[in-house]
């Protein structure tokens, strides 16, 4: 699963992504890897997993990690390939979440592409060109259901009202993902479309030092702008979180966080947020060999989990030893937790909470 970080140039996109992609800002034990130049796999912040490493004492630790993409920045006429507009929107597309940076501080040494700084008229800008680019993909399809609707084709003709409705709402200036739909007509029509106003979004308001904590005015207008659309706004100072990337030192960039009124950098909620954005959970593994978090979609069953470590785990999947994780601490070991009578036996039908402390018996 992907997050893409878009946005209009020079808004902090790639200071953010350069932030996120740099592991120190996520803890001391663990390196991040480059796929290419514009796509990290970053590990998301979980103190659960180092709960379980001080009682279990692993030979190694593994995260969890989500994908993010530096997306380049997009510009006006972007849906009609101006800029890098063809390149930007292929990239969009193949995302399953969208970041998308607004810059929210004032600065004369930085330019804004558009003249002076004002969040809700770039974030209308993107909107614009992400629901141009929806509407063509829109009357694609009209085109041809159109043909099988007039024969009398139900299915078609039950196409035909989806599209126009997602249509006539786009001409309005209204994102798909903003649109209801029953579950049938959705997983039918809409999700194979792949729309891209469909994708979830987060709003990361780029602000100075100063507003880290408490945002500032122009956070107040894209919280204002935004309250209709069920999306997540976060407030994140990326210059500052660059500035404590730069520190070696875990205690210094600790002292440096407690100075400016954060307990922890703003990069890891926002890692955190993807995660969520992306309708990622965890469960995780417990050995002496290996403490691991795994991802897992919300609402996964207990074969679709044992699946995540290995298909014959999914395919031979037996039952599952199901410990949650508040009992794991409490009681400080899975020996403990079996004499407590604590640990659960769960069938194929089981669905998988977050922070489940799984051990699967298969047979191939």
């Amino acid at each position: 699963m992907k997050a893409g970080i878009v946005g209009l140039p020079n808004v902090g996109k790639s200071t953010l992504f350069n932030c996120l992609s740099n592991a120190k800002a996520q803890s001391a034990n663990f390196p991040f890897c480059t796929i290419e130049p514009n796509i990290g796999v970053v590990n998301v912040p979980d103190p659960r997993l180092q709960k379980l490493e001080e009682l279990v004492n692993p030979e190694r630790v593994l995260p969890a990690t989500v994908e993010i993409v530096d997306i380049a920045g997009l510009v006006k006429g972007a849906s009609k390939g101006e800029g890098l507009g063809n390149q930007f929107l292929a990239n969009i597309r193949e995302t399953d979440a969208i970041l998308h940076v607004l810059r929210c501080f004032d600065n004369d040494n930085i330019v804004h592409v558009d003249g002076n700084v004002n969040p809700i008229r770039d974030k209308e800008t993107i909107d614009m060109e992400l629901q141009l680019k929806d509407l063509e993909t829109a009357d694609k399809k009209l085109e041809k259901v159109k043909r099988a609707a007039k024969t009398g084709n139900k299915e078609a003709q039950k196409e035909e009202a989806v599209l126009l409705k997602i249509k006539q709402n786009l001409e309005a200036g209204i994102s798909v993902r903003a649109l209801e739909f029953s579950e049938e007509d959705y997983e039918e029509f809409v999700k194979p479309s792949q729309f891209i106003t469909d994708k979830p979004v987060m709003y990361v308001c780029n602000v100075d030092e100063g507003a880290a904590t408490t945002g500032n005015a122009y956070v107040d207008k894209v919280r204002e702008a935004v309250k209709d659309e069920n999306a997540e706004v976060l407030v994140l100072a990326v210059g500052t979180e660059a500035d404590i990337n730069e520190l070696d030192d875990y205690e210094e960039r600790q002292m440096f966080l407690a100075d400016i009124g954060l307990d922890e950098p703003g990069s890891a909620k926002l890692i955190r947020s993807a995660y969520k954005l992306l309708k990622q959970q965890t469960y995780f593994t417990a050995g002496v060999k290996e403490v691991r978090a795994w991802t897992v979609n919300i609402g996964a069953t207990g074969p679709q989990a044992a699946g995540v470590i290995h298909t014959d785990f999914e395919k031979g999947f037996i039952r599952a030893e199901v410990i949650a994780y508040n009992d794991f601490v409490e009681f400080g070991s899975e020996a403990k937790v079996k004499e407590a009578g604590k640990m659960r036996v769960e069938g194929k039908n089981y669905i998988v909470k977050d922070g489940d402390v799984m051990h699967f018996l298969f047979n191939v």
